[in-house]
Order: C-alpha cells, then sequence, then structure tokens
C-alpha cells in the first residue's frame, strides 16, 4: 500500500522532539540561550514572531542553516504557523548536524491567540526593503537592525580626507541624520582624496557639497550642515543633538583635546582616525568603557614633530581605507555587534601593507577621565597646544 503524506507527516514528528508553547514561553522569559527559529514565509513573519527569533524560510532552510546557525551544538526550537513545517524543518537540521533541535507543538497562530509576547519587524517601506535588502540578509542586521541604523544619528567632524568616505559609507548604509561640521571650500588640491566632492564644486563650501552628494546616494538621509570651525564657544550647541557617535576626522591638536573633553562630559563615543603620509591609525574613544584621547596624549607633540598633510603630503587612498574603517565603527556601534577598537589602536601602514593592533590603557590620573580630574570645563586649547 503507498504511503501518504499523513503517514510521512507522522514519521517525521515521531521522530523529532517537539516542545509545547508554554515551555517555550518560559525559556523565553527565563533566557535559558535558546535559538528559536521561525521558517514561515516573509508575509507571515511581518505579521509578528516570537521576541528574538531568527528567521530562516523553510524553502532556504538546507541553502542558509549553517551560516546562519553556525552552532551545531546549539539549542534550538524551530516553529512555524501549526507545527507541520517546523517538524519537516528540525528533521533536518538534525540530518545537517545539529544535535539539540526541538519542534514547537503548535505553532505561532496559537501563540498569538494566547497573547504571548511577540515583536513585529521593522516598518520599512517597499523602496526601503529594496534598498537595504542586502543588510537585512545578515542576521547581525535584518531588519531590526535597519531600522536602527535608518533612526541613528552620527556626526562627522570634518568633510575632507577622512568625513569623504565616512559620508559616503554611512549615507549608502542608510544613517538616518548625519551632521557634518565644516568651515572650508572645496579646493582643487582636495579632489585627490575627497571623493564628496567634484571639480564642479571647487569654490563651493564643503558642507553644501557634501549634503549634495549624500542627500544624491541616498533620499533617506537627513543631513544636518554646520558650516563653522569647532570651538568652545559653539561645542555644546554642535554636540547637544542627541548623537550616538560622533566619527573624527580632524587634523589639528587643538580641536582634537576639545572633541575629547566634550565628548566624555557628554559619554558619546567618539571614533578617532587620523593619517600621515602613507600611515593611518583608528581608534575608538568610548566614555566610561576605556581610554580617552589625553590618556593617550596628556600633552600634544611640539609642532615641528606633527607637521601637517598639507606640509608632509598624503597618498591619496589612504584615507579611503581608514574613513572606511570609522565608519565600520560606527555601524557596529549603532548595532550594538562585535568588537569596536575601545583600548585598541588599529594601526595601517600601505607600503608594507600591513595592519598591527596596539593595546591601549586607561590613565588613573588623566585630568578628564581619570579618578580625579583636575579638568571640568573648556580651556585656552590654542594656547595649550601651542606651549
Amino acid at each position: 500500500m503507498a504511503r501518504t503524506y499523513a503517514d510521512l507527516l507522522q514519521d517525521v514528528k515521531g521522530s523529532v522532539q517537539q516542545v509545547s508553547l508554554e515551555e517555550i514561553k518560559r525559556r523565553l522569559e527565563a533566557r535559558e540561550g535558546y535559538v528559536f527559529v521561525d521558517v514561515r514565509e516573509k508575509d507571515e513573519w511581518r505579521q509578528g514572531y516570537v521576541p528574538g527569533a531568527l528567521h530562516l524560510p523553510r524553502g532556504f532552510l538546507e541553502m542558509q542553516a549553517e551560516s546562519k546557525l553556525p552552532d551545531k551544538k546549539a539549542k534550538i526550537v524551530v516553529y512555524c504557523a501549526g507545527g507541520v513545517r517546523s517538524a519537516f524543518a528540525a528533521k533536518t537540521l538534525s540530518e545537517l548536524g545539529y544535535q539539540n533541535v526541538e519542534s514547537a507543538n503548535p505553532g505561532f497562530v496559537r501563540w498569538k491567540d494566547l497573547g504571548y509576547p511577540l515583536e513585529k519587524p521593522a516598518e520599512l517601506t517597499p523602496a526601503q526593503l529594496d534598498r537595504y535588502s542586502r543588510h537585512i540578509l545578515l542576521p547581525e542586521v535584518g531588519e531590526r537592525g535597519q531600522e536602527r541604523l535608518l533612526n541613528a544619528r552620527v556626526l562627522l567632524l570634518g568633510a575632507g580626507g577622512l568625513g569623504s568616505p565616512a559620508a559616503l559609507y554611512l549615507a549608502a548604509a542608510g544613517v538616518g541624520t548625519i551632521g557634518i561640521i565644516d568651515n572650508d571650500a572645496v579646493d582643487a588640491s582636495n579632489l585627490q582624496r575627497q571623493v564628496l566632492h567634484g571639480t564642479d564644486r571647487v569654490g563651493t563650501p564643503k558642507v553644501e557639497s557634501a549634503a549634495r552628494t549624500m542627500q544624491n546616494l541616498n533620499p533617506d538621509v537627513k543631513v544636518i550642515p554646520f558650516q563653522s570651525r569647532l570651538t568652545s564657544a559653539n561645542v555644546d550647541e554642535v554636540f547637544d543633538h542627541g548623537w550616538d557617535v560622533i566619527v573624527d576626522g580632524l587634523d589639528n591638536f587643538p580641536t582634537r583635546y576639545l572633541v575629547n573633553d566634550a565628548s566624555v562630559w557628554k559619554k558619546i563615543p567618539v571614533v578617532h582616525g587620523s593619517i600621515f603620509r602613507f600611515d593611518g591609525q583608528v581608534t575608538t574613544f568610548w566614555p566610561e568603557k576605556g581610554p580617552c584621547y589625553r590618556c593617550l596624549y596628556p600633552e600634544p607633540p611640539p609642532a615641528h614633530l606633527a607637521p601637517s598633510c598639507a606640509e608632509a603630503g598624503v597618498l591619496g587612498i589612504l584615507p579611503g581605507v581608514i574613513g572606511t574603517v570609522q565608519a565600520t565603527e560606527a555601524i557596529k556601534i549603532i548595532l550594538g555587534k562585535g568588537e569596536p577598537l575601545v583600548g585598541r589602536l588599529l594601526t595601517y601602514d600601505s607600503m608594507k601593507m600591513q595592519f598591527r593592533t596596539l593595546k591601549l590603557r586607561r590613565d588613573p590620573e588623566c585630568p578628564v577621565c581619570g579618578s580625579n580630574p583636575t579638568i571640568h570645563e573648556y580651556i585656552d586649547y590654542e594656547g595649550f597646544c601651542a606651549r
């Protein structure tokens, strides 16, 4: 006698471990470290899902399981609408080598009817779902992470060599609000490395040119321009816009110390970058989590030991590397993923094509972030750095 679908389903359900919705709710509330995998289709997912669940449609399970579920010893609970697809999915995962897989019985329809907790995906428009589709495919980002990016606020200090690639990639990634401060105008000598600008923008204020480029790249982005030089007189006005992170692409010591002090007092993480000739470096100064700029450089070096790029030159493509690393750090901070460069300095030698990471330590005697700070207000930074 030929076997029927009902026979096959019965066999599958008998071969996999099943778990009740009440037990799933208990595990979720107890935060026992289970991975909940939703194998429904995308339109079903949009109606809601178990909080924290990973969306892996049944049709893509075999193809994407190992990339989205790398730990084959993880405790996994698979669910669907009614408990059928999840049973087949649990059997498939077991055959792929996953050792602790269970199938929810019944499924999400009953979960929702019981009034158990659920989340809904971000309310992205069809155009946004298309634009950010490669982000959404990443489990570390997904629709919820993209929503965080769209709601995020990043301040760029400078629209020059480092600010240019950082601005382009932050805008492309969908960071919703980007502030940018710079008081210079585009000069022909900038175009060798400052890719935000073009020949037709020579003489145009850099913040205006930057805003045009970013908004053309991504209309989702709101640009807040500050056409001025950052000083003690305006730093509070500029910094008090609810920024999630600051990307520092400045190239002078007085402003670096000003940025450090203001960011420590306002508890805003700063992704710091610098370039010189063929070398660059990046670190993240995150107040109360690691050292600040003054921990590394209590005193500025003499002017003759720190020539600017205008005096010593810079490889045109170098800021593209460093600025892109800065943008990556900013996005990681927004998403709350990965390990930012807090307490670490990433150095890059383009001539040797070599990256190195150095450990940085917080100075307990630091006059700004130490145990007994001695600096509590903005100082004469020009005078401080001219000593």
